[in-house]
Parts: structure tokens; C-alpha cells; sequence
């Protein structure tokens, strides 16, 4: 294991401790490569033998003919590893990765829909005993292991497949998520002309705005989001996706090639991008709610919102839907936050910046609520109908019903240009997370692409016109479809499954102590707050958060069973069902998969081998010296094998020297 900076020693843990405690050995204090203190207060010890200090000096000539650890590089040199420019950096990337769209278009409607206010008394309980103890465990073991989704299970080989798994569901993600940029782009297109196209001013929209004609059911903005945007009425299904529709792809182009260029040099250049998209959804959030609460009919949207139906409480869907949305907004499981984290310095303090980061996004989804339903009460005065009428989820609350509501505002090509830079800022910090958890698990296995510059840009560059091909399945008249199919299955029982493994695993087989000792290391000097809150994670990490991912699963299981699939009026077919269950089992399947490849690589019985799966691999750790280091220490290559004996020449020349003394 590699040494911790001076300041950490007092946590340095022994391995007769570990042993009493039932926990996994560390190794005992050694020598490091390019340290002489050690050597020079202890005499050396070689293949079990000790040296005598005049033995040592005689033989530093023999020495200089053979490799040195201390001083000559390994044979495949590991590139240095990006770090965050600054603790503001990580911050607004991990706020902006989990204050995404979902915020914005599904929290005020689950909120209404579960009995009101009430709905955040299960809400904030699925927060403290789910999301924050599974956020600090994905940000505690990004940073320890200094490595992405894949690499970093070198603590547990056995669970490699969860990294895996993380990498499946971070490609699905990424493959839908931009299209919704793209329908960004192409309404923040349409914002710039005077009146709206969705508005009842604009004079094509007559029609639908006559109220003396019955026949039509269609609001303006309703009949440009199917017709226009999306192409689906030309659709009969998820089997006729018809045609590519040249705008959104051209809007979907136009949102890669914004991505390629804003990942090009990694963290370097998202890290400066994430201060202006991180911090402009809050601006836009105040600003939409001033001008809200000046509205007639905003109190009664306000209310609606909020009003408690405390009998909902003994809803178990209500129950499920705050732990989904706890869940899926702070986008745990999807090797995002992992990512992100792994360029973290060695000694941030990963308690404080879990607790700013949740309550942070759990508090933009509150207030988000105020700016949506604070205009929406104003539409449904001004049509004379109830808030139900109005309110939607989704897709449709983003681009139907929210954009007529501007529509009704004075100044409101103004507002809808705001908005829908909103959305685009929102999408794309949470598409940075997702396309992170994929290059920095591809680069972390393959570090040579990380070492060229050309090679890497070669690889972006080609990942991102990959995700482009496969997106123009979904910007397709029946792409809708295709989108709703991947929405729904992609971050469904299979991240749940995941991310059920990964708090097992480090719980169970790593081992919870030592994760939390772990921990501890990392922060240093750490505060009695800071141990403290260990005790409560530690607990969550073993009882609470487990029980509560299988409710959530069983939930998902049984709801999944009784209901169909559907998008409006249409019904998706049992082979789309199916297909969908396919992507989800993909992705779980990988726990299983490489667990059982791990065991096959060792040797013994059954039980000898998952005993050397659950070990950590002799490279794990060694990269997590402290960034305030000055000197840069590297250590030899080791094979990457269950703390295995690596012998050197001088274990050969031990017996030598002991037959000189005598």
C-alpha cells in the first residue's frame, strides 16, 4: 500500500489491528521508492534476512548494476493523472451533473402528484438513508483508487463487472440524453422570432386557438412539438421509424461537436466550461420566479404545488417515486461521480463536499418548482381551467406545456430564449458526468491513449461521432418511441441491481471498516463532525441503504409486470417490452459475468479462488500519493496478481552475504 502524506500518519492503520477486527490485511510499513528515512533508522531486511548496515554499503556498487526501484522507471511509465484545478471545479461539475433536466421537468410533478408538500417528508428520508450514503461511497471510492469505473475494482476483482455494468449504462444514457439537447436547440432556434411559432399570435396557429372550434382538441405548442419537432403523427410505431428529420439531426450534430469541444482536454477545459453552465440555471431559476410571483393566478399554481394530501403517506408509490427521484437526480450508479472524483486531490474532504452537493440539489429542485408552477398557475387562470389541467411530466412539461405558458408572458420571445438556454445549460453539465464515466473507464484501461494528445483527440473525437450515428436512430419521425423505450429501461432494475452490488460489496468483501478507515485517510485531520457522520454512513452502507434498494427493485419488478409501456395513445408492443428488459439485464448480467471470469484466473478450490477475488491487487493504491506532495515517487511495476512475492536480484545474493559475515 502506499504511504500516506506526513500529515495522515496518525492514521496509518497495522495489520495485527486489521487481522483482530476480521478486516483485510494492510501491508506493514515498507520502504518507498525514493525515501531514505526508513532505511536509515532500520536495518535493511532482504528474503527474510537482516543486513547488517556495513553489508548494505558494500554492496551499493553491486547494486548499481541492477535496476533501482528508487530511481529507475518502470518499464510502462504511467502518464500523470489530471487533477482539478481547483475544489470549485469539482464542485460545480458534481452540481451541475446532478442538477439536470430531471429537476427541472420531474420533481414538481411527482411533488404535486404525491400529496404535495407531504411528498417531501419521504423525499428528504430517502435522501439521508439512500442518496447521500451511496453519493459519498461512489465519490470516497473514486478518489481513494484514483481511477474510473473499471480500473478502480482493483480493491475487489470479484466485482469488476459492476464497473462494467456502469460503463453499459453510461453509454446508454449518453446515446439519448444529447437528443434531448438537440430538442433544445431547436426550440432555442425557434425562440428568436417574434411571435412564437407555438403561440396563439403566430397566424398559423389560428386554428387551434379558435375557441369556437370544437373539433380540435390540440393546443398550439402541442401540435408544433408532434408535427413539427418531432415528425411522430408520420409514425405508426416503434416498428416504422420513417425517415431521418434533417433539423434535429443537424441540432444533434451541432451538440456533439459542443461536447467534443468542450471535453477535448478533459477536466482542464470542462472545468472552466461547468463555471458558466453550472451557475446559469440558478440565475435563470431566480429570475423565473420574481417574474412568476408577479402573475395573476401564481399563488393558486403555488398552492397546487404544495397543498399536503397527508393520507398519500400510506401510498407505497409515493414511497417509490421520492426514492427513484433521489436516485436517478443525484446519478448514482452510473460511474459519473466516480469519475469526477478520481481527479480529486488524495486529501479532499469528501464528507463535506457530499453533503454540499445532495442538499445543494435536492434544494434546486424545490425551489425549481416555484419557477414551473408559479407560471403555470398564471396559464391555467388565464385559460379558466384547474392547474391539473396544465400540469405534465417530462418531456411534455419541458416543451408543450411550459413553453405556452411563456407564451402568454409580455416579452415572450425573451422568456423562451432564457428558458431553453436553461435546459441546454442543464443537459449538458449532466451529459459531461455521463460521456466522464465513459472516456475516463476507457482510458483508464487503455493509459496509452491518455499519454498521445493525438491518439486521445483521435478517440473522443470518434466516440462522439459513434454516439452521433447511433442518435439519428432517435431524431427519426418514430425516434420519439425509441427514445422513450431507452428512457425508461436504461436506468431502470438493472442500475438499481448495480448499484445494490456495489454497496454489498464494499461493505462485505471489501470490508466497511476499512472503507471508513479509508475515509479517514483521506481527510486527514479529520473533524469529530467528520467521524461522527462515519458512524451514521457506516451504518446506512450495511443496513439502511441495502433494504431500501430492494424495496426499490421489488417495486420496479412488480410495476414492471402489471403495467404496459406506452408514449400518449400508443401501446409498445411485448417484442419493444422485451427489448427493453434485454438492455436492462445487459447491464446487470456484467456482475455475474466477470465475477466468474476472476475466479477462473486463480488457483485452489472454489473457496481459494473467491477468497483471492476478494483481495486487492498489489496496484491498488499506488497511485494515491498526496497532489500537495512536491516529489513525485514511482514505485516498480508489479504484477497485477493478489499480493503476490516479487523477487529481485538480491534476494538471490541474501544467502551470499550471510555466508561473508560467518
Amino acid at each position: 500500500m502506499k504511504p500516506l502524506p506526513e500529515p495522515c500518519n496518525e492514521h496509518q492503520k497495522k495489520s495485527s489491528d486489521s487481522a483482530a477486527r476480521g478486516e483485510m490485511p494492510s501491508v506493514e510499513a515498507k520502504a518507498v521508492p525514493g525515501n531514505t528515512e526508513l532505511s536509515a533508522e532500520s536495518p535493511a531486511q532482504l528474503n527474510g534476512f537482516t543486513v547488517p548496515p556495513s553489508v548494505t554499503g558494500a554492496t551499493s556498487q553491486a547494486e548499481s548494476h541492477s535496476p533501482s526501484p528508487s530511481h529507475a522507471p518502470p518499464l510502462n511509465p504511467q502518464p500523470p493523472r489530471e487533477q482539478w484545478g481547483g475544489k470549485y471545479e469539482f464542485l460545480l461539475s458534481c452540481l451541475g451533473y446532478c442538477v439536470g433536466l430531471g429537476n427541472v421537468w420531474r420533481f414538481p410533478y411527482l411533488c404535486y402528484r404525491n400529496g404535495g408538500g407531504v411528498f417531501l417528508i419521504p423525499y428528504f428520508i430517502m435522501l439521508f438513508f439512500t442518496g447521500m450514503p451511496l453519493f459519498l461511497m461512489e465519490l470516497s471510492l473514486g478518489q481513494y483508487g484514483a481511477a474510473g469505473p473499471i480500473t478502480v475494482w482493483k480493491c475487489c476483482p470479484l466485482l469488476k463487472g459492476i464497473g462494467i455494468g456502469m460503463l453499459c449504462v453510461s453509454t446508454l444514457v449518453c446515446l439519448y440524453y444529447n437528443v434531448i439537447i438537440a430538442w433544445t436547440f431547436y426550440y432555442l432556434g425557434n425562440s428568436f422570432q417574434s411571435p412564437l411559432p407555438w403561440s396563439c399570435d403566430a397566424s398559423a396557429n389560428a386554428k387551434f386557438c379558435n375557441t369556437t372550434n370544437t373539433t380540435i382538441s390540440l393546443s398550439p405548442s402541442e401540435e408544433f412539438w408532434n408535427d413539427r419537432v418531432l415528425g411522430v403523427r408520420s409514425s405508426k410505431g416503434l416498428h416504422d421509424p420513417g425517415p431521418v428529420r434533417w433539423e434535429l439531426a443537424l441540432c444533434l450534430l451541432a451538440a456533439w461537436v459542443i461536447i467534443f469541444l468542450c471535453m477535448l482536454k478533459g477536466i482542464r477545459s470542462s472545468g472552466k466550461v461547468v463555471y458558466v453552465t453550472a451557475t446559469f440555471p440558478y440565475f435563470v431559476l431566480i429570475v423565473l420566479i420574481i417574474r412568476g410571483a408577479t402573475l395573476e393566478g401564481s399563488l393558486q399554481g403555488v398552492a397546487f404545488y404544495l397543498t399536503p394530501v397527508w393520507e398519500r403517506l400510506a401510498n407505497a408509490q409515493v414511497w417509490n417515486d421520492a426514492a427513484s427521484q433521489i436516485f436517478y437526480s443525484l446519478g448514482i450508479g452510473v460511474g459519473g461521480l466516480l469519475s469526477m472524483a478520481s481527479y480529486n486531490k488524495f486529501d479532499n474532504n469528501v464528507i463535506r463536499d457530499t453533503l454540499v452537493i445532495t442538499i445543494g440539489n435536492c434544494a434546486t429542485s424545490f425551489f425549481a418548482g416555484f419557477a414551473i408552477f408559479s407560471i403555470l398557475g398564471h396559464m391555467a387562470w388565464k385559460k379558466g381551467v384547474p392547474v391539473e389541467k396544465v400540469a405534465d411530466t417530462g418531456p411534455g412539461l419541458a416543451f408543450v406545456a411550459y413553453p405556452e405558458a411563456l407564451a402568454l408572458l409580455p416579452g415572450s420571445v425573451f422568456w423562451a430564449i432564457l428558458f431553453f438556454l436553461m435546459l441546454f445549460m442543464l443537459g449538458v453539465d449532466t451529459l459531461f458526468g455521463n460521456m466522464e464515466g465513459v472516456t475516463t473507464a476507457v482510458l483508464d484501461e487503455f493509459p496509452q491513449l491518455r499519454a498521445n494528445v493525438k491518439h486521445k483527440t483521435l478517440f473522443l473525437g470518434l466516440l462522439c461521432f459513434g454516439f452521433y450515428l447511433m442518435g439519428l436512430l432517435l431524431v427519426t419521425n418514430g425516434g420519439i418511441y425509441w427514445f422513450t423505450l431507452i428512457d425508461s429501461f436504461s436506468t431502470s432494475f438493472g442500475l438499481i441491481i448495480i448499484t445494490l452490488f456495489m454497496c454489498l460489496g464494499i461493505s462485505f468483501f471489501y470490508g466497511v471498516n476499512q472503507f471508513c478507515q479509508d475515509i479517514v485517510d483521506m481527510i486527514c485531520r479529520c473533524p469529530p463532525w467528520c467521524t461522527k457522520a462515519l458512524l451514521y454512513f457506516k451504518a446506512c452502507w450495511v443496513f439502511c441503504t441495502p433494504f431500501l434498494l430492494l424495496f426499490i427493485l421489488t417495486y420496479i419488478f412488480i410495476e414492471m409486470y402489471r403495467t404496459s409501456l406506452h408514449y400518449g395513445s400508443y401501446v409498445f408492443p411485448r417484442w419493444g417490452k422485451a427489448l427493453g428488459v434485454c438492455m436492462g439485464a445487459i447491464c446487470c448480467l456484467q456482475i455475474p459475468i466477470w465475477a466468474i471470469v476472476a475466479v477462473s484466473k486463480e488457483s485452489g478450490t472454489l473457496k481459494d479462488r473467491f477468497q483471492k477475488a476478494i483481495r486487492p491487487l498489489n496496484s491498488w493504491r499506488v497511485n494515491n500519493l498526496n497532489s500537495t506532495a512536491q516529489e513525485q515517487r514511482v514505485e516498480p511495476e508489479r504484477i497485477d496478481g493478489p499480493f503476490t512475492v516479487n523477487l529481485t536480484e538480491v534476494d538471490f545474493t541474501a544467502m551470499a552475504w550471510e555466508s561473508s559475515e560467518a
